[in-house]
C-alpha cells in the first residue's frame, strides 16, 4: 500500500498542522463556479475534502445537499469543530473508492493530487468518478499543472493536461479544461480548471 492511501497517514498530518496546501478558506474558483447556479438542490460530494472549506460554504449558500467526505478521522472532527451546524448525516468519514453514493456533482480540491501518482491509481479514480455520478452529472475542479516529477514521498502531485484528458475522456466528455484564471494569488499559473460530464 503507498502510503498516501493510508488514512492513519494523513490523521497524523492533520494532527500536527501539516497541511500546507490548505488556503484557511474556500477556493475562489469552485465558489464562482456554484455561485451562478440557480439550482440549489443539486446533491454534491466533495471527497479529500480535509479542512473543508468550500463544503461549509456552499452549506451555508444554500447547498444543503452537499456532502464532506474524507477517510481521515482527524479531518472529519477538524471539519465539525470548525462548522458544528453541518448535518452529521453529510460527513461521510468514507474511503471514495469504496462509497456508493450518486450525485450530480463531484468536486475535486487537492483530493487526485494527494493519491499514488499511478497510472493504475489515477484511472480508479477517474473510474470511481464515473460510477459516482448520475446520468449527466459533473466532474468540476482544480488539477495541478505541474510536471509529475516530485519524489515518492512528498506530495501533492501534478501532470500535464494529456495525460489528465487521456484519463477522464473514455467515460467523461470535456466542456471546459485550460488554465484556471481565477486562482487563489498562492495558486496562479498552478492550476487547471475543469468541467466534465457523465458520458451516457
Amino acid at each position: 500500500m503507498h502510503f498516501t492511501s493510508n488514512s492513519e497517514y494523513w490523521s497524523k498530518r492533520y494532527n500536527r498542522q501539516d497541511h500546507p496546501w490548505d488556503l484557511h478558506r474556500p477556493s475562489r474558483p469552485i465558489i464562482e463556479y456554484f455561485t451562478q447556479l440557480k439550482n440549489r438542490e443539486s446533491k454534491i460530494l466533495i471527497p479529500g475534502a480535509g479542512p473543508g472549506h468550500e463544503v461549509g460554504y456552499l452549506y451555508e449558500q444554500g447547498f444543503k445537499q452537499v456532502h464532506y467526505m474524507d477517510f481521515s478521522d482527524s479531518a472529519c472532527s477538524l471539519f465539525k469543530a470548525t462548522y458544528p451546524n453541518f448535518p452529521a448525516d453529510q460527513i461521510l468519514s468514507d474511503d471514495f473508492f469504496n462509497h456508493g453514493g450518486k450525485y450530480d456533482f463531484i468536486v475535486e480540491q487537492t483530493f487526485f493530487c494527494a493519491l499514488e501518482p499511478s497510472r493504475k491509481m489515477r484511472k480508479k479514480y477517474a473510474d470511481s468518478v464515473y460510477q459516482l455520478l448520475k446520468n449527466g452529472g459533473k466532474l468540476i475542479g482544480l488539477w495541478w499543472n505541474f510536471p509529475l516529477d516530485p519524489p515518492p514521498s512528498n506530495p501533492p502531485y501534478g501532470g500535464s493536461k494529456e495525460e489528465y484528458l487521456g484519463l477522464f475522456e473514455e467515460k467523461l466528455t470535456t466542456q471546459i479544461f485550460d488554465t484556471c484564471y481565477n486562482s487563489a494569488e498562492e495558486r496562479a499559473g498552478k492550476e487547471w480548471f475543469g468541467v466534465f460530464s457523465k458520458k451516457s
